[in-house]
């Protein structure tokens, strides 16, 4: 197969040199409201075309390099009093896969547990590309199914306006859960 970056032969989709030159995470922060922070490791225009490869047939392999590169790292250095746990925003099974599943997938660690499929929006409306003022007039209605009274990291994979986010703290906390912080793989607002 051909790195899909350079074009070389590789036996990855993204060669050992594109990932170790091109995809080497950085460390961002944005805070949200109330002091609430998001933490991310790629500036969204940077890898603009590989996250878009969650549409495609191949994007699993991609969005699993990128995961292990930043999130794995990130989980490798985390350390906490007690067991936290990881839950991906809206894990839904698309082409085949789930990009947010697979991201908190590799945070996996002594102090990090992911849970799956317990954090979903009723609303299924499409955010990409939309205003803030579309998405505060179309909130995610997100449903919680999971453990009440645990400390949680949220993840996704964009972060934008921060608006879905947000929400999904909201509901968790309705459920008595502690939201430490999210990690998002990038970040649009990161220039």
């Amino acid at each position: 197969m051909r790195c899909i970056s350079c074009e070389k032969l590789s036996f990855t989709i993204i060669c050992k040199n594109c990932q170790d030159k091109l995809l080497k995470p950085e460390f961002y922060q944005r805070e949200l409201e109330n002091g609430f922070k998001v933490y991310s490791f790629y500036k969204y225009e940077d890898i603009k075309k590989l996250l878009n490869s969650k549409y495609e047939f191949y994007g699993d392999r991609v969005i699993n390099i990128l995961a292990k590169l930043s999130l794995g790292k990130f989980s490798k250095n985390f350390t906490f009093t007690n067991e936290v746990y990881a839950i991906p925003i809206d894990d839904f099974v698309k082409k085949d896969f789930s990009h947010s599943a697979i991201l908190a997938k590799h945070l996996k660690s002594n102090y990090i547990k992911p849970i799956y499929n317990t954090l979903h929006a009723k609303n299924r409306i499409k955010f990409a590309g939309k205003s803030l003022d579309f998405r505060k007039q179309n909130p995610r209605n997100f449903q919680y199914k999971g453990k009440s009274n645990i400390q949680v990291i949220l993840v996704d994979d964009i972060i934008t306006t921060g608006t879905t986010i947000l929400e999904a703290k909201k509901a968790l906390e309705q459920y008595s859960c502690e939201v430490l912080f999210a990690l998002s793989l990038s970040d649009v607002k990161v220039y």
